[in-house]
């Protein structure tokens, strides 16, 4: 008599769609639900891209007296320092109240600030208005995200969520080139600058009207005990409206529970000291917040904010120039940072970064060594091979630093210590922008050239510090990559809690479970995803019989 066959061991890849997307009417409905909070990045991008924009028209500075000094600096700081004063807020709001209510909050107080701002009659009172906008963004910019990662497939959560931070170049570029079309065709109507100022309202007005009828995280429901409910959106989106017994469905919602229950047992309650308070919290608060700081001083703040300097200083003085470099910058930065957005999951996370640092510190010491010659030999060649190793430097900083910045970032964390490390990374960003602010240009004032030497050395530290403690959740759930910074027994832990329902599901009404796969997967179906041909995966059960669970 033959021994009893072993029960297979289940992974995510044997359970998800392998088809098009769109093909799918359950992912359809989720990407299109998913597409509002995306806009919230979008939305950033404009906001904080406006003022340089509104600075340059005239009726602007006629309407408000010419703003200067102390003044313009409040002027061009006051959406960033509201987001600072709603920081250490904006995660309590994603927790407790939940992901949508967050957004709908944020994107109210946001047409609140708006409609002040269009309203304004001085300029203390647009800067206030200012204030709110930046506020209330915050609470959106920290729960948009977490919406999209909890909520996505498993196998689309690395794309969009690298969406999101690649679509502030989209705003930014709209904002640029509304002001733009608005100072050519309104010039002398007050109207030039309050149509830039009124487009802010659009997106918060989408969230408003919309953001009730998109589903909310599985993650935050079953936080809160809503474990039905969360189960209810998982089959509806995730298993194409289909029965919550679903596999894949009975997979995830299994690992969510044991993630959520690990969790409990190492820490009763969360706090931002819990972000340190064990050791795998310590390594993830490590990594992600050096790479905050290398997402912000790899050299790209001193071409971003000081980019007038950098051309001056190899001999380009026309503005139009400059304002052709600048744009032409904005939209390459689009399209490379989009296109690793849609890498990540084939070359994973590690590698693009791996890339992404390498190819700053090559790029970097060659645009050193050009800026060099012109400086000290007035090589005219040297300064014309500047401008495209600017293109060939932000290409590499895109390729990472844009797209996983945020994913990485919320990928590595725990449900419960999610929101507070995001607002936390957020936080170190302002702090090293505040330096670059202040240090860059008087760095470049009395080094010139050779301040650009620091970058080089930082560039190098960055690269060994990627390949030393960059680990790759390519392939992985959300709670098996959280799980990547607690040790083995952690991480299988989570591993074995899905495989382990998966195979009791081998009882479910005396039936074995067979996993239908798309065409080209060893399974055909028809274009209505209906079997045609029996799949090679099956687990045994008791009586031999077998049930066909369409993927």
């Amino acid at each position: 008599m033959a021994p009893p066959q072993a029960p297979p061991s289940w992974t995510l890849a044997d359970l998800v769609y392998q088809g098009w997307w769109w093909r799918n009417p359950g992912l359809l409905h989720l990407n299109l639900c998913l597409f509002l909070p995306l806009l919230i990045s979008f939305t950033n991008g404009l906001d904080s891209s406006l003022i340089n924009g509104l600075q340059i028209l005239p009726d602007f500075q006629e309407f408000f007296g010419h703003p200067e000094g102390v003044t313009l600096g409040l002027l061009s700081s006051a959406q960033n320092l509201g987001a600072l004063v709603a920081l250490p807020i904006t995660p309590f709001a994603s927790d407790i109240l939940g992901r949508r209510a967050a957004l709908f909050g944020g994107s109210a107080g946001m047409l609140a600030g708006v409609v002040v701002q269009i309203l304004a009659p001085t300029v203390k009172v647009f800067i206030a208005a200012r204030v709110i906008v930046g506020f209330s963004l915050n609470f959106c910019i920290n729960a948009a995200p977490l919406l999209i990662l909890e909520l996505s497939y498993p196998t689309q959560r690395g794309k969009f969520t690298s969406f999101f931070n690649s679509a502030w170049y989209g705003g930014a570029i709209v904002s640029a080139w509304v002001c733009y079309g608005t100072y050519d065709r309104l010039d002398g109507n007050v109207w030039s600058w309050k149509i830039p100022t009124l487009l802010q309202a659009l997106v918060p007005t989408l969230q408003v009207c919309l953001v009730w009828f998109i589903p909310e995280s599985p993650r935050w429901l079953v936080s809160r005990g809503k474990e039905s409910d969360a189960a209810r959106i998982l089959a509806k989106f995730h298993a194409n409206g289909g029965d919550e017994r679903h596999p894949l469905v009975q997979f995830e919602m299994a690992q969510i529970r044991h993630a959520f229950r690990l969790e409990e047992q190492a820490n009763k309650s969360t706090s931002y000291f819990t972000l340190f308070a064990t050791p795998g919290n310590r390594r993830r608060m490590l990594l992600i917040l050096s790479i905050a700081v290398f997402s912000q001083w790899s050299g790209n703040g001193l071409m971003s904010y000081y980019l007038n300097l950098v051309l001056e200083g190899v001999g380009i003085q026309d503005p139009q120039v400059k304002a052709a470099i600048n744009g032409g910058l904005m939209i390459y930065n689009l399209a490379v940072a989009f296109a690793a957005a849609s890498l990540v999951d084939w070359c994973g996370r590690r590698t693009l970064f791996i890339i992404s640092n390498a190819g700053m510190l090559l790029t970097f010491g060659c645009l050193t060594l050009t800026t060099a010659l012109f400086r000290t030999q007035e090589n005219t060649a040297a300064a014309k091979a500047t401008i495209p190793l600017i293109f060939l430097f932000f290409a590499a900083y895109d390729i990472a630093y844009t797209p996983l910045l945020l994913t990485y970032t919320l990928e590595v964390m725990p449900f419960r210590i999610r929101a507070k490390g995001f607002a936390t990374m957020n936080f170190t960003i302002f702090l090293v922008l505040a330096f670059n602010q202040f240090v860059n240009p008087v760095a470049l004032e009395h080094l010139d050239w050779k301040y650009y030497l620091v970058y080089i050395g930082w560039l190098a530290w960055e690269l060994i510090f990627v390949l030393w403690k960059v680990v790759e959740t390519k392939g992985y759930t959300l709670e098996e990559t959280a799980a990547i910074f607690d040790g083995t027994d952690y991480q299988d832990a989570i591993i074995n809690a899905g495989n382990q329902h998966m195979t009791q599901l081998d009882s479910f009404h005396g039936t074995s479970i067979t996993v239908v796969r798309p065409r080209g997967q060893d399974e055909e179906r028809d274009w209505r995803g209906e079997l045609i041909m029996t799949p090679s995966k099956t687990s045994s059960s008791g009586d031999g019989t077998s049930k066909a669970i369409a993927l």
